[in-house]
Parts: structure tokens; sequence; C-alpha cells
């Protein structure tokens, strides 16, 4: 073991075990991910800023990292917390430690990841503190005390601009109708999954307002995932608002804009028509959860990655906005439409990134009512 570290809880546990990554302290909410693969796409996933993320498959870094898998510019994990790391066989152009390290990210390998999950289901997400030691200080009961006393002192993510932090600049790419897309923490293969299918998507900075959005002329707008609190976030709220409410203008004039929600964009666009969000006791990460269509009954598997749910109850049949999915593990709400309007929002991840890849018809059917809406422009 060439280095230690330890991981303690608000709660007052420690777990101990070999550091890998960067040799920096990380901090924040720990949380698990149920995803048998995609490492490198968890870690680059930028609704995990602020949160140490454990996976629960035992075996991480077989295969290597590899730029076209790059779900940002950056991994956005504080630390990735694993059972056995292993960086001896791979195809990638670098390993997970080196790539990690080479982004000042710390990771924790060795610990009994099952009895850590256990533990988060249990009590719920938790604040945590992960601590890097030389080997002769390993289980040194002194230096737990000091991760747990620090874990019970850091601050709350809401209190954090996380969106702010993981903004990218204003940016465009493909031909075809135009796209507006609004990031608050955009995944790479959405805007992948766009530009494939035929569409000009103009990637917005969080921090830009309705006005330069709608002065674009876009044929349809995407709200995207992103970290933390929907609640924290007004000044982006403000923006959507605008841009739903000029969406539900033209439809009503017979003019549709389609908007599309995911994940965050999902829970922004509930809190605009009068809806309420509230946390779930661990959240949900994973690439395996159930999700079925009301409508329907058709059941999905979805890749998920979230802490906040909408209140079904807050939205009001005067909206006009119905649930149209459900989580069947936890009867959580998966989806809003529009009752005559192509609005359409998706708690899950469609773009998958890690997989699985079920769900990619939501962008043939936005791009559908987009290419519709384009025509009628005209």
């Amino acid at each position: 073991m060439s280095r230690a570290a330890v991981l303690g809880l608000e709660d007052g546990s420690t777990w101990w075990g070999e550091a890998f990554g960067d040799a920096s302290p990380a901090a924040g909410e720990v949380v698990f991910n149920t995803a048998m693969t995609g490492y490198q796409e968890i870690a680059s996933d930028a609704s995990y800023n602020g949160q140490l993320v454990v996976l629960t498959y035992p075996l991480i870094g077989n295969y290597g990292v590899f730029a076209r898998a790059a779900e940002s510019r950056r991994p956005w994990v504080e630390a990735l917390i694993v059972r056995e790391l292993n960086s001896t066989c791979r195809a990638g152009t670098e390993d997970l430690d080196a790539y990690l390290r080479g982004h000042g990210v710390p990771g924790l390998a060795g610990i009994d990841t099952r009895a850590l999950v256990r533990r988060l289901r249990s009590a719920g997400t938790m604040r945590g503190v992960l601590l890097q030691v030389a080997p002769h200080l390993a289980q040194d009961p002194e230096i737990g005390r000091e991760a747990v006393a620090k874990a019970r002192t850091t601050t709350a993510l809401s209190s954090r601009p996380l969106v702010a932090e993981v903004g990218g600049a204003t940016r465009e790419s493909g031909s075809g109708p135009k796209v507006a897309l609004l990031d608050t923490g955009v995944k790479e293969n959405q805007v992948r999954e766009l530009v494939r299918r035929g569409a000009t998507v103009k990637v917005f900075a969080s921090t830009v307002g309705a006005r330069e959005i709608l002065g674009w002329s876009p044929d349809g707008i995407v709200v995207t995932n992103g970290p933390g609190d929907p609640a924290s976030l007004p000044q982006v709220t403000a923006t959507v608002r605008v841009l739903l409410d000029t969406a539900l203008q033209r439809g009503m004039a017979g003019h549709p804009l389609p908007v599309l929600g995911i994940c965050l964009g999902h829970q922004l666009i509930a809190r605009c028509i009068g809806g309420t969000t509230s946390r779930l006791r661990f959240g949900h990460h994973g690439g395996n959860h159930p999700v079925q269509n009301v409508r329907t009954g058709r059941v999905v598997i979805t890749s998920q990655n979230h802490e906040y749910q909408v209140d079904e109850d807050s939205i009001r049949p005067e909206t006009d906005f119905v649930v149209s999915a459900r989580n069947l593990n936890d009867g959580s709400v998966e989806g809003l439409s529009h009752r005559t309007l192509p609005i359409r929002t998706y708690q899950y991840h469609p773009e998958g990134a890690p997989g699985p890849r079920d769900n990619e018809l939501v962008f043939e059917t936005f791009l559908g009512d987009v290419r519709a809406a384009a025509l009628l422009a005209r």
C-alpha cells in the first residue's frame, strides 16, 4: 500500500482503505451508483458535482478510459470509491488512476462497498470527508475522528453554486432544425444524440437569459440535467419560466415551440408550473431503474442520476400537465407531459451514457416535433 485513506461519515463511521487518484482531500455528499459499467461516464457526469460516488460493481478500471467516453470536459465527482481497482488490464488511452490523478480527483479502494451502500440505503445520503495519509498511519483513530468531525461541518450542497461551477461556454454544432439547449450540467451524449439525428444544437450557458436564447429563433428547446437542488436556482428557474411561457403562448396560438426537459430540467419545468420538489432518501443513481409509461403500461429500464424528485400531488390539473411515467421501485414521478402541446419532461436520462439505450426514442419524438414546428414556421 503506497497511500492509505479514510472516509469519515457524519454518522460517525469510518472506512479505511487504499488511496488512488489525486492526493487531495475530498468533501461532499456520499451517494452510490448501481451501474455495472460506465465508470468514466459516471465520473464525468456534471450532475455529480459535490458528491463522492460509491460504485456498487466490485471491479472498476479494467478497461481504462477513452477520450470519446467523457461526458464533460473533466470528471466532476469529488471522489470515487470502489471495492477493487484494476489498472493493469486496459484498452483505453490511459488507466482510471492516472485519469483521476490528472484532474485532481482522489479515490478510495479496498473497502467493503456493499456494507457502505447498505448504510446509505438505511440512513440516506450523508455528508462525508475523504482524507489520505501515509501507510503507517492507517487505522489511526485520531485521523478517523478528524474525518468524521470534518464531515459533520461540511457545507450543505444547497449552499454551493453547483450549476455555475460546471457550466461551459456557449457553442454550436450540427446542421438542420435549430435546438437551443440550456446547459445546467449537460452530458455530451445529449448533444451527440441530437446532432446525430440532424439538428443544429446551440448550447447556451446557464447564465444566459431567455431573451438571448429566444433571439436565436430556435425550433425547439432542451433544458438539461445538472447538479443540486432545483429550489436553489432562482436565476435559472426564471429563465426556464420565460422559455416555458413562450412555448405555451406560441402553442396556444398554433405555432408550437417543442420543449424537452431532462432530469434537473424536468424538475425546473415542474417548479415553473407551480409544482414542488423534495429530496429522496438516497437518490436514484444507476443504469437499472424500471420506469412505466402511465398511458401505455410499457416498462423501460433507465439510466438515472438525481437526488430530488417532483412531488406528484403538486402538479395541478389546471396546468394541463399530467404525470406521464412513474418509477416502479418507489412510485416517484419520472415524466410530465402537456395534454395538447409538445412539451415533455423526463426524470431519467434518455441518452444513457452509461446505458441502457432503451430510451433514445425520446430524442426521435422530440426532433419529430421540432421538424413539424419548423415547417409551420416557414
